[in-house]
């Protein structure tokens, strides 16, 4: 017997879904705008479609994790990203925690 294509595709879905918002939290340590941080996230491997990244920044703003500044850059205007002193912490924190779930991981798997 083989698992099921679906089956899997719905379980790595749940699996990225956590790991994704670490991954924006760390990776706006830095500012950047959507596009760029695209871009940084598929660099180290987590590619990400718009339709999600775009109502991830928007959530997290609204928890008060990012801050956001719209600027014109390269005669467009765009919105740049970054960590609130709130969000640093709560990185802070959920990096420990990563961390202590994937040692507990590693032993068991």
């Amino acid at each position: 017997m083989t698992v099921d294509a679906d089956l899997f595709e719905s379980m790595r879905l749940e699996l990225r879904r956590g790991s994704l918002v670490l991954a924006v939290l760390a990776c706006l340590r830095t500012e950047r705008y959507g596009y760029t941080l695209r871009q940084a996230l598929a660099a180290d491997g987590l590619e990400m479609e718009e339709s999600t990244l775009y109502p991830l920044l928007r959530r997290l703003e609204s928890q008060g994790l990012l801050n956001s500044e719209w600027r014109e850059e390269e005669k467009r205007k765009k919105r740049f990203y970054v960590l609130s002193p709130l969000g640093v912490q709560l990185l802070a924190r959920l990096g420990d925690e990563w961390r202590a779930i994937n040692a507990s991981l590693d032993k068991i798997l």
